[in-house]
């Protein structure tokens, strides 16, 4: 990290550019009632020229022959304003400074176009850049905390899942033989793999999160929502920002953007972003602690500007992340149907091993296997921007990696029953999206588009067991189980192959039938193509030609082999009609038809007279029926208060099912018959006066399988007479009832080594109800609901020097965020455990 550090710093030399003039900037400073404000400090951005108003708020800066150049007007308890001059005029520069603590009138690109977000008739929570610092939510995981609808589940990268109001990706084991239903873009280029959703942010302007289906306004089609992220651009006045964090567990965070112009048409930005923490799990066998982080990030952009109309962004980032972590911790056992010789205590017993401790939140493991989620991730895109007309057409071309290098635990003991867990991937994607979007007459505007996607996914996994095997394995009380050696370093070689397509072309308009009365139909037509290759061969063991002992081999893993092919096209659209019935209430109401593409199983399969049973190889698409209704108020001044009902049908949907067999641990994908969510959402802020703000956000949420027949069973009816249970009325896997977030800042003007800002003092909470922690509800997958506090303590200034210390759960509150079971459902299962209490301290440099 030391080192990019340093590359940074010496980037700054290539980002200076001026032109020389020998005159003054002249001007005069207002409050927004008209009134002149007296000593105000006026500087120029980037050095320590500077003057301050006269008593009727005039001023008069030295221009030092360099323009073009943006000044930086601020006054205590006003908002600091940048102001950028390119030239000398006879003009006074005008600069009206808005108070610190009025509520900000947010705007959002979510529909193509720049507009207040409680104008947008669609259900959309808004994180800038400074919100989501200031609160400590460098990824996505945290934003849940400060968005409620969303909700994210991780044991590793690579099983991630995003859902929006519990629906988005099934819970689990991630398969990538389908598609997220929760859309991840970021400066238009849609990420495809949820995976390669876990990387810091790196110099975020804003991040939008969008819910509810949003097929008509982006590239790829969503089911429940999206995360629309834009990043700071490059600016030809001469900035840059430095920040560095130090906490608890050797926590380090570094951060650094600079920008600047390169020639007259040509400016640059360059960003960077490290992080590092020692482990939150003792593993007492190797004596050190694992649970790291260890990510490095950097992203760079070059704007050049042909005309005043056009804008061409070329933007490269790459990340890596090489933790020693997310290891899972043994939470509990459950008893199982099978006989009392096949429970995982008397398995244990036999085998003469004890866990290292019965309560997770000792924090130790023993596992005997490294767990390792290395992965490197990045890409390059070519935006271009031009005003044609009266709308602006965008392309988007962008190529993009994720490569994945794991090793797990799945039996989360220290004995050797799995041996080796690993499946490296590497996935490539090229998009393209172009658009319009514009003002079509004076009554109709609207967005057009076509998209395409192309990406590739290999998998080359090894699977292998371990000397403990047999015990775990033992399916009789056949004394052929006790072979020496026969399943020690048994195990199966995978090769998963998948390519699949997408094009799309899309539209939605807005038809201003009165000032006040609009209705925004949207349709979207989309074609989807899936070639998946599926291969594994059983290697090592003991080698015999002993059909009894062969047998007992292939209970454990089996040669399998398949392939599958599908294409699928599909219509969908939505209609909203928005009322504006004053400048403070906004009411719309919406329904869309939405689906989610067809699916292909690229992991193995259940088995049947010992052949896989290939009609689940093929997963069909969710076709999805939504409604929603919401208002969006601002009852008095400084204040928002947003409502929204919402309702969702699903057929077909999509989910995850953790199979028996040991030799399809990974999971398969399976279609549930139907699922219905529906709830309320709230989201209100608040500018109490000039010193107190607050703001809060809760959702209520009913997700339920309407009809689930052949659902598998839950963890303790494992050994039951039948293979599959009817879970029809029960609730979806990863879904509380209610989740909320609740938070508010103190703050008063002061100064700090002469720079004029806020002292503030903010605390933010986050609470979630017990939800579910399996595709079909076990009374011990059951993650009880929690809260957690965070507080903040600081100065805070635009220019110069900023300090805040800050706490996260600060009542040390033990938490699950998922709990799974062990490979072959032996009745251990494990938890992936919230973090302790963490705290720490915050430096922040701006030029």
């Amino acid at each position: 990290m030391k080192t990019s550090i340093k590359n940074i710093f010496t980037i700054i030399l290539f980002l200076t550019f001026s032109i020389s003039f020998a005159q003054n900037v002249e001007g005069i400073v207002t409050n927004s009632e008209n009134q002149p404000l007296a000593a105000a400090n006026v500087v120029i951005k980037g050095t320590t020229n500077n003057t301050i108003t006269d008593e009727n708020g005039k001023f008069s800066i030295d221009t030092k022959g360099k323009l073009p150049l943006t000044l930086l007007v601020q006054y205590v308890g006003y908002k600091t304003s940048e102001i950028f001059v390119s030239e000398i005029t006879s003009t006074a520069v005008n600069v009206i400074l808005a108070e610190e603590n009025q509520l900000v009138e947010v705007v959002v690109s979510s529909r193509r176009r720049i507009e207040k977000v409680q104008d947008v008739p669609i259900a959309v929570s808004v994180i800038t850049g400074k919100q989501a610092e200031q609160a400590g939510a460098f990824n996505v995981n945290r934003i849940k905390e400060l968005v409620p609808s969303v909700q994210l589940y991780s044991s590793n990268p690579r099983n991630t899942g995003i859902n929006i109001r519990s629906l988005g990706s099934p819970f689990g084991l991630t398969n990538d033989g389908i598609d997220p239903g929760v859309g991840f873009y970021v400066d238009g280029v849609y990420y495809a793999r949820p995976a390669a959703t876990t990387l810091d942010f790196i110099d975020v302007e804003q991040i939008e999160v969008l819910r509810g289906p949003q097929g008509s306004l982006f590239g790829k089609n969503t089911t429940s929502g999206a995360f629309n992220i834009t990043t700071r651009k490059p600016s030809f006045t001469s900035g840059a920002d430095f920040e560095v964090s130090y906490g608890n567990y050797a926590f380090l965070q570094a951060k650094a953007s600079i920008t600047g112009a390169l020639s007259q048409k040509i400016a640059g930005r360059i960003s960077f972003s490290g992080t590092q923490r020692d482990g939150l799990v003792d593993n007492i066998v190797t004596g050190r602690a694992t649970n790291t982080l260890n990510n490095q990030g950097i992203r760079g952009q070059l704007l050049y500007t042909p005309t005043e109309n056009t804008n061409i962004i070329f933007a490269a980032d790459i990340t890596t992340q090489r933790p020693d972590g997310y290891a899972q911790v043994v939470a509990g056992v459950a008893p199982t149907q099978r006989a009392a010789y096949r429970q995982f205590d008397a398995i244990i017993a036999d085998l003469n091993y004890q866990l290292p401790s019965r309560n997770a939140f000792d924090r130790k493991i023993d596992q005997d296997t490294p767990w390792r989620s290395g992965q490197d991730m990045g890409g390059v895109s070519l935006n271009i921007d031009t005003k044609i007309g009266t709308g602006t057409l965008t392309s988007t071309t962008a190529w993009r990696f994720w490569n994945w290098d794991p090793s797990n635990d799945r039996d989360f003991t220290g004995l050797q029953v799995l041996a080796k867990s690993q499946n490296p991937t590497r996935q490539t994607q090229i998009t393209q999206e172009v658009r319009y979007a514009g003002q079509l007459s004076s009554k109709l505007s609207g967005v057009v588009g076509v998209f395409f996607i192309d990406q590739t996914s290999q998998t080359d996994g090894t699977e292998e067991s371990g000397s403990a095997q047999w015990r775990f394995s033992q399916s009789t009380t056949s004394d052929l189980w006790k072979t020496p050696g026969l399943f020690e370093g048994y195990g199966i070689k995978t090769d998963a192959r998948i390519r699949a397509s997408s094009a799309a072309v899309f539209g939605q308009l807005d038809w201003a039938i009165t000032e006040s009365l609009h209705v925004l139909p949207g349709l979207r037509y989309n074609y989807d193509k899936k070639d998946a290759d599926y291969s594994r061969t059983t290697y090592g063991g003991l080698q015999t030609t002993d059909p009894a002992l062969i047998a007992l081999k292939k209970l454990v893993y089996t040669d399998q082999a398949f392939s599958s092919n599908t294409d699928d096209t599909d219509f969908s659209g939505n209609l909203t009609v928005s009322y504006k019935a004053t400048d403070k209430i906004n009411a719309y109401a919406t329904f869309a038809k939405s689906y989610k593409p067809v699916g292909v199983n690229v992991a193995g399969l259940p088995t049947l007279a010992g052949q896989p049973i290939l009609e689940l190889a093929v997963i069909k698409p969710e076709e999805v029926n939504h409604y929603e209704i919401g208002v969006k108020t601002s009852p008095f001044k400084n204040s928002i208060l947003n409502l929204t009902a919402f309702n969702t049908d699903i057929r077909d949907f999509q989910t995850n099912v953790q199979a028996a067999e040991l030799g399809v641990n990974r999971g398969y994908l399976a279609n549930a018959d139907k699922v219905r969510v529906r709830g309320f959402e709230l989201d209100a802020s608040f500018v109490v006066n000039p010193h107190l703000t607050i703001n809060g956000a809760a959702t209520y949420t009913d997700a339920k399988y309407v009809k689930f027949t052949n659902a598998p069973l839950p963890l303790e009816e494992t050994g039951a007479a039948v293979s599959f249970k009817d879970v029809s009325g029960t609730d979806l896997p990863g879904a509380s009832k209610w989740a909320g977030s609740l938070g508010g800042e103190l703050s008063d003007k002061a100064k700090f080594f002469g720079n004029a800002g806020k002292i503030f003092l903010g605390i933010d909470s986050y609470a979630r109800s017990e939800f579910s922690s399996s595709p079909s509800a076990s009374k011990y997958l059951v993650v009880d609901g929690y809260a957690i506090f965070n507080a903040r303590l600081g100065f805070r200034a635009t220019d110069g020097l900023s300090v805040q210390f800050w706490g996260r759960n600060l009542f040390n509150k033990d938490y699950y965020e998922q709990l799974l079971p062990a490979g072959g459902n032996s009745g251990q299962y494990a938890g992936v455990l919230g973090d302790q209490r963490t705290y720490g301290i915050t430096l922040k440099y701006a030029l």
